[in-house]
Protein backbone atom coordinates (compact mmCIF):
# COMPACT_ATOMS: atom_id res chain seq x y z
CA UNK A 1 0.00 0.00 0.00
CA UNK A 2 1.07 3.31 -1.06
CA UNK A 3 1.66 6.27 1.37
CA UNK A 4 1.65 10.44 0.36
CA UNK A 5 5.20 10.80 1.35
CA UNK A 6 8.34 8.71 0.77
CA UNK A 7 11.77 9.55 2.79
CA UNK A 8 12.06 12.90 1.70
CA UNK A 9 8.53 13.53 3.38
CA UNK A 10 7.46 14.80 0.20
CA UNK A 11 4.33 13.85 -1.68
CA UNK A 12 4.34 11.18 -3.91
CA UNK A 13 0.90 10.53 -5.09
CA UNK A 14 -0.22 10.58 -8.66
CA UNK A 15 -3.80 12.34 -7.88
CA UNK A 16 -2.11 15.58 -6.58
CA UNK A 17 0.79 17.66 -7.88
CA UNK A 18 4.07 16.44 -6.64
CA UNK A 19 5.71 19.08 -3.69
CA UNK A 20 8.48 20.80 -4.63
CA UNK A 21 9.68 23.67 -2.03
CA UNK A 22 10.52 27.00 -3.12
CA UNK A 23 8.47 30.53 -4.05
CA UNK A 24 9.79 29.54 -7.10
CA UNK A 25 8.01 26.67 -7.86
CA UNK A 26 4.71 27.79 -6.81
CA UNK A 27 5.05 31.04 -8.74
CA UNK A 28 6.32 29.24 -12.14
CA UNK A 29 2.96 26.91 -11.43
CA UNK A 30 0.93 30.17 -11.43
CA UNK A 31 2.33 31.08 -14.57
CA UNK A 32 1.53 27.98 -16.14
CA UNK A 33 -1.81 27.35 -14.55
CA UNK A 34 -1.20 25.01 -12.30
CA UNK A 35 -2.45 25.48 -9.06
CA UNK A 36 1.01 26.27 -6.57
CA UNK A 37 2.53 23.73 -5.14
CA UNK A 38 0.92 22.97 -1.41
CA UNK A 39 3.63 21.99 1.54
CA UNK A 40 2.42 19.09 3.60
CA UNK A 41 1.89 21.29 6.35
CA UNK A 42 0.84 24.77 7.29
CA UNK A 43 4.12 25.60 8.73
CA UNK A 44 6.32 24.28 6.27
CA UNK A 45 9.55 25.77 6.25
CA UNK A 46 8.67 27.97 9.22
CA UNK A 47 9.91 27.28 12.99
CA UNK A 48 10.10 23.98 14.25
CA UNK A 49 8.84 21.20 12.27
CA UNK A 50 5.57 19.41 13.39
CA UNK A 51 4.82 15.64 13.11
CA UNK A 52 7.15 13.04 14.44
CA UNK A 53 10.15 10.97 13.16
CA UNK A 54 11.58 7.44 12.52
CA UNK A 55 9.32 5.31 14.81
CA UNK A 56 11.30 3.55 17.79
CA UNK A 57 11.71 -0.29 17.02
CA UNK A 58 10.37 -2.69 17.02
CA UNK A 59 7.90 -1.27 14.63
CA UNK A 60 3.81 -1.82 15.53
CA UNK A 61 2.67 -4.47 13.12
CA UNK A 62 -0.59 -4.37 10.78
CA UNK A 63 -1.43 -3.72 6.98
CA UNK A 64 -2.55 0.15 7.97
CA UNK A 65 1.16 0.90 8.67
CA UNK A 66 3.02 2.24 6.03
CA UNK A 67 7.50 0.90 6.52
CA UNK A 68 8.45 4.04 4.56
CA UNK A 69 6.70 6.15 7.23
CA UNK A 70 7.69 4.58 10.25
CA UNK A 71 11.22 4.37 8.95
CA UNK A 72 11.77 8.17 7.72
CA UNK A 73 8.52 9.81 9.95
CA UNK A 74 5.53 11.54 9.46
CA UNK A 75 5.20 15.16 8.32
CA UNK A 76 1.69 14.82 6.96
CA UNK A 77 -1.15 16.99 7.54
CA UNK A 78 -2.74 14.42 10.12
CA UNK A 79 -3.69 14.04 13.55
CA UNK A 80 -1.67 12.13 15.71
CA UNK A 81 -3.88 9.11 16.05
CA UNK A 82 -3.44 8.42 12.24
CA UNK A 83 0.75 8.65 12.25
CA UNK A 84 2.62 6.08 10.17
CA UNK A 85 -0.82 4.91 8.61
CA UNK A 86 -1.25 4.56 5.01
CA UNK A 87 -3.05 7.12 3.11
CA UNK A 88 -5.61 4.46 2.06
CA UNK A 89 -6.22 3.09 5.60
CA UNK A 90 -6.83 6.98 6.46
CA UNK A 91 -9.33 7.05 4.33
CA UNK A 92 -11.09 3.87 4.94
CA UNK A 93 -11.34 4.79 8.66
CA UNK A 94 -12.85 7.61 8.06
CA UNK A 95 -15.65 6.60 5.84
CA UNK A 96 -16.81 4.39 8.97
CA UNK A 97 -17.99 7.67 10.46
CA UNK A 98 -18.16 10.23 7.83
CA UNK A 99 -21.00 12.88 8.40
CA UNK A 100 -24.18 13.06 6.54
CA UNK A 101 -23.86 16.00 5.04
CA UNK A 102 -22.29 16.86 1.53
CA UNK A 103 -19.97 20.20 0.57
CA UNK A 104 -20.55 22.08 -2.76
CA UNK A 105 -18.70 25.18 -3.54
CA UNK A 106 -19.12 27.25 -7.33
CA UNK A 107 -15.61 27.06 -9.42
CA UNK A 108 -15.99 29.77 -12.46
CA UNK A 109 -12.47 31.93 -11.57
CA UNK A 110 -10.30 29.68 -9.36
CA UNK A 111 -10.97 31.10 -6.51
CA UNK A 112 -8.21 30.47 -3.84
CA UNK A 113 -10.94 29.93 -1.03
CA UNK A 114 -12.11 26.74 -2.58
CA UNK A 115 -8.81 25.09 -0.90
CA UNK A 116 -10.18 26.57 2.67
CA UNK A 117 -13.44 25.57 1.92
CA UNK A 118 -12.43 21.38 1.32
CA UNK A 119 -9.71 21.65 4.49
CA UNK A 120 -12.88 22.51 6.22
CA UNK A 121 -15.16 20.27 5.07
CA UNK A 122 -12.63 17.59 5.73
CA UNK A 123 -11.83 18.78 9.52
CA UNK A 124 -15.82 18.03 10.04
CA UNK A 125 -15.53 15.33 7.75
CA UNK A 126 -17.81 15.97 5.20
CA UNK A 127 -19.26 12.88 3.30
CA UNK A 128 -18.15 14.47 -0.37
CA UNK A 129 -16.87 17.33 -2.08
CA UNK A 130 -18.30 18.69 -4.85
CA UNK A 131 -16.79 21.31 -6.82
CA UNK A 132 -19.24 22.57 -9.32
CA UNK A 133 -17.72 24.28 -12.31
CA UNK A 134 -13.63 24.28 -13.98
CA UNK A 135 -12.53 21.21 -12.86
CA UNK A 136 -9.20 22.39 -12.03
CA UNK A 137 -9.25 24.23 -8.56
CA UNK A 138 -6.80 25.98 -6.12
CA UNK A 139 -5.55 23.10 -4.03
CA UNK A 140 -2.66 24.72 -1.52
CA UNK A 141 -5.56 25.84 0.89
CA UNK A 142 -6.97 22.71 1.35
CA UNK A 143 -2.78 21.72 2.69
CA UNK A 144 -3.83 18.41 1.23
CA UNK A 145 -6.75 17.29 3.13
CA UNK A 146 -8.50 16.66 -0.25
CA UNK A 147 -6.51 13.65 -0.49
CA UNK A 148 -8.52 12.15 2.45
CA UNK A 149 -12.16 13.19 0.91
CA UNK A 150 -14.46 11.64 -1.95
CA UNK A 151 -13.83 14.90 -4.19
CA UNK A 152 -17.00 14.70 -6.99
CA UNK A 153 -16.90 17.25 -9.43
CA UNK A 154 -19.83 18.57 -11.62
CA UNK A 155 -19.74 20.59 -14.99
CA UNK A 156 -22.50 23.09 -13.83
CA UNK A 157 -25.07 23.47 -11.48
CA UNK A 158 -27.75 21.40 -13.36
CA UNK A 159 -25.54 18.68 -13.10
CA UNK A 160 -24.99 18.83 -9.31
CA UNK A 161 -29.07 19.32 -8.97
CA UNK A 162 -29.74 16.29 -11.35
CA UNK A 163 -26.83 14.57 -8.65
CA UNK A 164 -29.12 15.43 -5.27
CA UNK A 165 -32.43 15.10 -6.43
CA UNK A 166 -31.39 11.57 -7.43
CA UNK A 167 -29.49 10.89 -3.70
CA UNK A 168 -32.72 12.42 -2.11
CA UNK A 169 -30.56 15.18 -1.06
CA UNK A 170 -31.90 19.21 -0.32
CA UNK A 171 -29.38 21.62 -1.48
CA UNK A 172 -28.61 24.29 1.22
CA UNK A 173 -27.71 27.63 -0.19
CA UNK A 174 -25.03 30.07 2.26
CA UNK A 175 -25.31 33.36 1.23
CA UNK A 176 -26.85 36.92 1.81
CA UNK A 177 -29.38 37.40 -0.31
CA UNK A 178 -32.39 39.22 0.11
CA UNK A 179 -35.14 36.70 1.67
CA UNK A 180 -32.93 34.22 2.58
CA UNK A 181 -33.46 32.98 6.50
CA UNK A 182 -30.78 33.42 9.31
CA UNK A 183 -28.81 30.41 9.91
CA UNK A 184 -29.17 31.11 13.65
CA UNK A 185 -32.79 30.09 13.34
CA UNK A 186 -32.29 27.16 10.79
CA UNK A 187 -32.49 24.00 11.46
CA UNK A 188 -30.62 21.78 8.65
CA UNK A 189 -31.52 19.26 7.37
CA UNK A 190 -29.36 16.19 8.40
CA UNK A 191 -29.12 14.57 4.82
CA UNK A 192 -27.99 17.47 3.00
CA UNK A 193 -25.93 19.11 0.76
CA UNK A 194 -24.53 22.83 1.44
CA UNK A 195 -23.83 24.90 -1.17
CA UNK A 196 -21.57 28.07 -1.51
CA UNK A 197 -20.73 30.62 -4.36
CA UNK A 198 -17.18 31.83 -4.86
CA UNK A 199 -15.52 35.18 -2.87
CA UNK A 200 -16.98 38.02 -4.43
CA UNK A 201 -20.28 37.18 -6.29
CA UNK A 202 -21.46 34.67 -4.59
CA UNK A 203 -23.91 31.64 -5.52
CA UNK A 204 -24.57 32.34 -9.01
CA UNK A 205 -28.38 32.70 -9.97
CA UNK A 206 -28.68 29.55 -11.31
CA UNK A 207 -27.93 28.01 -8.28
CA UNK A 208 -29.97 30.39 -6.37
CA UNK A 209 -33.21 28.61 -7.94
CA UNK A 210 -32.04 25.14 -7.76
CA UNK A 211 -31.71 25.64 -3.86
CA UNK A 212 -34.57 23.91 -1.64
CA UNK A 213 -33.25 27.27 0.33
CA UNK A 214 -31.16 29.84 1.43
CA UNK A 215 -29.58 30.72 4.65
CA UNK A 216 -27.80 33.54 5.50
CA UNK A 217 -25.20 34.48 8.58
CA UNK A 218 -26.03 37.19 10.97
CA UNK A 219 -23.61 39.90 10.66
CA UNK A 220 -23.21 42.82 13.12
CA UNK A 221 -20.27 45.27 11.06
CA UNK A 222 -19.75 47.09 8.78
CA UNK A 223 -18.33 44.59 5.88
CA UNK A 224 -21.16 43.86 3.27
CA UNK A 225 -20.01 39.99 3.33
CA UNK A 226 -17.52 37.69 5.21
CA UNK A 227 -15.05 35.67 3.26
CA UNK A 228 -16.52 32.99 2.17
CA UNK A 229 -14.14 29.97 3.33
CA UNK A 230 -15.19 31.96 6.51
CA UNK A 231 -18.74 31.56 6.25
CA UNK A 232 -18.33 27.72 4.92
CA UNK A 233 -16.61 26.78 8.23
CA UNK A 234 -19.46 28.59 10.12
CA UNK A 235 -22.62 27.04 8.00
CA UNK A 236 -20.83 22.89 8.89
CA UNK A 237 -20.26 24.05 12.42
CA UNK A 238 -23.93 24.45 12.52
CA UNK A 239 -24.59 21.48 11.02
CA UNK A 240 -22.05 19.68 13.25
CA UNK A 241 -23.54 21.13 16.69
CA UNK A 242 -26.66 20.02 15.71
CA UNK A 243 -26.15 16.37 14.82
CA UNK A 244 -22.89 15.14 15.49
CA UNK A 245 -21.65 13.09 18.44
CA UNK A 246 -19.06 15.11 20.43
CA UNK A 247 -17.27 13.84 23.50
CA UNK A 248 -17.48 15.97 26.34
CA UNK A 249 -13.96 16.13 26.73
CA UNK A 250 -11.01 16.67 24.05
CA UNK A 251 -9.92 12.87 23.33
Amino acid sequence: MSSDTGSTGRTSSNSSPSSVSGEDSSNAALASGEPPVEPLQYDDGFGAEIGVGPHALPWPVGERYDPELLAHGDRRNVGDEYRYWTREAIVADLDLRRHDFHVAVENWGHDFNIGSVVRTANAFLAKEIHIVGRRRWNRRGAMVTDRYQHVRHHPDTADLTAWAAAEGLPIIGIDNLPGAVPLERTVLPRRCVLLFGQEGPGLTEEARKHAAMVCSIAQFGSTRSINAGAAAAIAMHAWVQRYADIPATRV
